[in-house]
């Protein structure tokens, strides 16, 4: 044993049937060496009970245990062997009898002396029950020959542990320790041993018993998928143990009655999909002929799952084999049937003809099993492939053809290439997804795993062969394969499988890795119930989504892996023009999800522009194709990802050429907004950026201007509140179409143009060197707005005071006319004081318009246009106080006395205007004389 491991110690005792001994635990550094008593009885080769003092709590041997087995297995000669106590007392006389019982109390007495006396007395007794049986019992001696022996299980411990990780939740490590005693059942059952029902049984007692069952139940929730999966492999157990080929009648029948209680329990979780009458004919024993049973595939294969789980490999494999060959002729059945129907069907290009029952994703893994049992027959006995690498991964496992048994009808086969078949066959079966989240679900994740598994076998010429074979079938199985022609509107789709087809097919049979793809891109239940299901000659259309559909929860899944067959498709298909146009005609007639379009757009856009080496313009041309297909579909819809959708498309236009920005902004309007057109699509492609990187002569920059100016103005007429900026900044360098977008401006000025929008265009005109046309704009603009009294804070604040001071440095006329639209628009009072005061600072006309002169005088208040300017914010802070103090809190007063020192200084500006603000003042404390403390803050300040 390894010195770091528990050691058995000397003076071990094998007394009949009862080991004893002693085992010490070594020292770590953190902990001393323990020692532990351990005894150990045991009944025709198996443990049936054990003690240790460690206090062991699991369901598993401890460590003390297997030791001192171990020890008592490799050196026998060091344990010392005993008769059973009884014989050993049935050689002793009264008196030495006597003397050992008074030596063993003395030892013990402490321990056994109340038991003793409490023997004693019922032996004296005449009438005792324990007068009333012959003989003694002996814990040494074994059970008798006719008494059932199994191996020890603490049932308790089972419970309490089960128990415990239900509580947790089934996330985890209580998951996997859940997992890790479903594991034990199934070697329990592989080695005969009877307590693998037992103990499924105590499982299964704690799973009905979940609290959470009940919770679930009244809350109208569904189970976590965790939980699903654990009731999944406690429900295939229970059929493991149910066709156990030696299991008796009577053991049978107990079962089936307990299976049916629980069942019956109102907790009892129900099975989700379409498997209500799955297990028919479940106590039928195996036959003795297994040739070809025409029983219900999924329960004949639960079979196999029974013989291999209890240790009947040979059995197994020759049921396998038979249940195969059923199958393929089934297959040649459904061939012929299609012969005569395929006219029909391509015709009409629908069918009702669908399998319910899908064997991928069925609660038994009919197909997962097959192929198990035969590639475990092909598997190499070599404990390398265990061996863990340097990533902490699995080294996956190394298989070989395994001849078939001789004497079978397809015995020049092997098990592995059956295997194959066998996998091939259930995936591209044709089935009808199943009802329920997790039914749907459980499709998706059991083709993954037995697509992972077919991954792991290495293709040589004749699993190559049978690839081919079996893909030419299910190509030509009409509406029973899931690749044939015409399939039912609800079928599961084959994009996964296929992908693996695909990529393992490619480079031995690419043609018919093609086709196989292309016919598996297509998703019936989003497509129009009218189109074929031939993708040979894809029209160019997107498929119009149908308003109803069934409940498919994984339909996101779906369309995503969808999206990775055509993803994979056109990586390989780089440079090749011809499988290019097929692939994208495919995804044009099949996808109709435009973020997923956009991927692959993306995904060829990479592809076609590697960052080593030259641009593919196969692909790129495929790229842009996909990305304008994006944009007609996202047009008129929301889509949050939209801008990042165009800015991607014009760069990609930009990397095809001249002509393909030439042609995008020329047809513009099927295509983008008149915003995204304007602001995102023609600034780009004008930009100096683009030009550099195409590197435009003359012409072809004057011809990509020229476009951009049309639709500028084009954009600018259909939506000028968002267009009439873009548009002259994308006009400047055109005197005619720059005079245009202007004119555009001014018509929809008196429309629905906001003040802000105004605003924003006015500031561009002075700013390229046009004040009057500014001035124009920002008079328009002022009639749009409406400030109020407390809007002091307001965004178009800074317009306003721009807008007056372009007027002043206009000139007189100017600021004459804007101030009547001042008056009008602005009534807050602070505002109107802060432009009355910017325009006395200095001279109007100061911008030097030519042909105009500017007197350099301050202009007054006391005249036209200032006098109007002054009445107004007068009668402003006049307004406001009244305002305030209309509801205002002692905590404001200090801010309302500030507020009254402002207005005075307006008033102030007129000769008469002390006298004017007194009178206010003297008013205000006339009317609001009740707001004493007030007031007396006003008569401190004011008088």
């Amino acid at each position: 044993m390894s010195p770091d491991r528990p050691r058995a110690q000397g003076g071990d005792c094998n007394q009949g049937f009862h080991l004893s001994g002693t085992v010490t635990e070594p020292a770590t550094t953190s902990e001393p060496a323990m020692t532990y008593k351990v005894a150990i009885s045991f009944d025709r080769c198996k443990i049936t009970s054990v003690t240790c003092g460690c206090g062991n709590k699991d369901i598993f041997y401890c460590a003390h245990v297997v030791a001192l087995s171990l020890y008592r297995i490799r050196k026998p000669d060091q344990v010392k062997l005993r008769l059973p106590i009884s014989e050993t007392l049935f050689q002793m006389n009264r008196d030495q009898l006597q003397k050992f019982i008074q030596y063993l109390i003395t030892a013990h007495h402490t321990e056994v002396l109340p038991t003793a006396q409490k023997l004693a007395d019922e032996i004296l007794s005449s009438n005792s029950e324990i007068n009333q049986v012959n003989g003694a019992p002996d814990p040494t001696a074994g059970a008798s020959i006719d008494d059932e022996n199994c191996w020890h299980l603490d049932e308790e411990q089972v419970k309490e542990q089960v128990k415990l990780f239900l509580s947790q939740g089934c996330y985890y490590g209580s998951g996997k320790q859940l997992n890790s005693m479903f594991a034990k059942v199934r070697e329990m059952l592989r080695m005969r041993d009877s307590n693998g029902a037992r103990m499924l049984t105590l499982i299964t007692e704690q799973f009905m018993a979940d609290p959470r069952l009940t919770l679930w139940r009244q809350q109208g929730t569904s189970m976590t998928d965790k939980c699903r999966q654990l009731w999944d492999e406690l429900g295939a157990l229970w059929v493991c143990i149910i066709l156990n080929p030696h299991c008796k009648l009577e053991e049978k029948s107990s079962w089936l009655q307990q299976l049916q209680k629980w069942s019956d329990l109102d907790v009892c979780p129900l099975e989700d999909g379409n498997y209500g009458h799955e297990l028919p004919n479940i106590t039928n024993a195996l036959p003795q002929n297994a040739s070809h049973s025409p029983e219900h595939v999924p329960t004949a294969c639960a079979r196999v799952d029974a013989l291999h789980s209890h240790g009947y490999p040979k059995e197994a494999l020759r049921l396998t084999v038979a249940i195969i060959n059923t199958l393929r002729l089934q297959q040649q059945r459904q061939l012929e049937i299609y012969k005569h129907q395929k006219k029909e069907l391509l015709q009409r290009g629908t069918t009702a003809i669908t399998n319910l029952e899908g064997w991928v994703g069925h609660p038994l893994d009919p197909i997962g099993c097959l192929f198990l049992t035969l590639t475990e027959a092909c598997r190499l006995n070599d404990d390398s492939y265990l061996e863990v690498s340097d990533m902490n991964e699995s080294r996956p496992p190394v298989y070989q053809h395994v001849p078939m048994a001789a004497g079978c009808p397809n015995s020049s086969e092997s098990y592995l290439s059956l295997a194959l078949e066998v996998a091939l066959m259930g995936l591209g079966q044709q089935r009808v997804m199943p009802e329920g989240l997790y039914a749907q679900d459980k499709v998706c994740r059991n083709e993954e795993q037995l697509l992972s598994r077919l991954q792991e076998l290495q293709l040589d010429d004749e699993l190559v062969h049978t690839l081919q074979k079996q893909c030419l079938l299910l190509l030509e199985g009409g509406p029973f394969s899931g690749l044939g022609e015409v399939i039912h509107r609800e079928s599961v789709p084959m994009h996964t499988f296929a992908k693996y087809l695909f990529s393992a097919l490619l480079p031995h049979d690419p043609d018919l890795a093609y086709k196989v793809a292309l016919r598996a891109m297509r998703l019936p239940v989003l497509e129009n119930s009218t189109s074929t299901g031939d993708t040979s000659h894809p029209q160019h259309m997107v498929s119009v989504v149908p308003s109803r559909y069934p409940r498919w929860f994984t339909l996101g899944h779906l369309e995503s892996q969808q999206c990775e067959l055509a993803s994979t498709m056109l990586t390989a298909a780089k440079g090749d023009t011809l499988r290019l146009r097929t692939i994208l005609e495919a995804i044009q007639k099949h996808i109709h999800s435009s973020s997923l379009i956009f991927k692959l757009a993306q995904d060829a856009f990479k592809i076609a522009t590697p960052t080593d080496s030259s641009t593919d313009s196969t692909l790129l041309n495929v790229a842009l194709e996909l990305g304008l297909q994006v944009m007609r579909m996202t047009l008129s819809t929301l889509n949050w990802r939209r801008r990042e959708m165009v800015r991607w498309l014009v760069t990609c236009a930009t990397e095809v050429g001249v002509r393909a920005l030439v042609s995008i902004l020329q047809s513009w309007y099927t295509l983008f907004t008149p915003t995204e057109a304007t602001s995102i699509v023609a600034a780009t492609a004008v930009s100096h950026t683009t030009i550099l990187r195409l590197s435009l002569d003359y012409p072809q920059r004057e011809e990509l201007a020229s476009c951009a100016r049309t639709l500028a103005l084009q954009c600018a007429m259909k939506d000028p509140q968002s267009c009439a900026l873009s548009a002259l900044t994308l006009c400047e360098k055109d005197h005619i179409a720059f005079e245009a977008a202007y004119q555009i401006a001014i018509d929809a000025a008196a429309g629905g143009m906001t003040h802000s929008q105004l605003f924003t265009i006015a500031r561009y005109m002075e700013l390229r060197g046009y004040p009057l046309r500014a001035f124009k704009l920002a008079s328009l603009a002022m009639s749009h707005l409406n400030l109020a009294y407390n809007q002091d804070t307001h965004p178009a604040i800074n317009d306003v005071l721009w807008a007056c001071a372009l007027s002043h440095s206009l000139g007189k006329n100017e600021l004459a006319a804007l101030i009547p639209l001042v008056v009008k628009s602005v009534h807050c009072a602070t505002v109107l004081s802060d432009i009355l005061r910017r325009c006395t600072v200095t001279a109007p006309g100061l911008a030097g318009i030519p042909g105009r002169r500017s007197s350099g005088k301050l202009m007054s208040t006391d005249k036209a246009p200032l006098r109007q300017l002054l009445d107004a914010t007068i009668n402003a802070y006049i307004n406001t106080t009244h305002s305030r103090l209309t509801h205002i809190s002692p905590r404001h007063y200090g801010e309302f006395i500030e507020f009254l020192s402002k207005a005075r200084e307006t008033f102030l500006l007129p000769q008469d205007g002390h006298l004017q603000f007194a009178q206010f003042i003297d008013n205000l404390k006339q009317i609001y004389k009740g707001k004493k403390k007030l007031m007396l803050l006003v008569r401190e300040r004011f008088g």
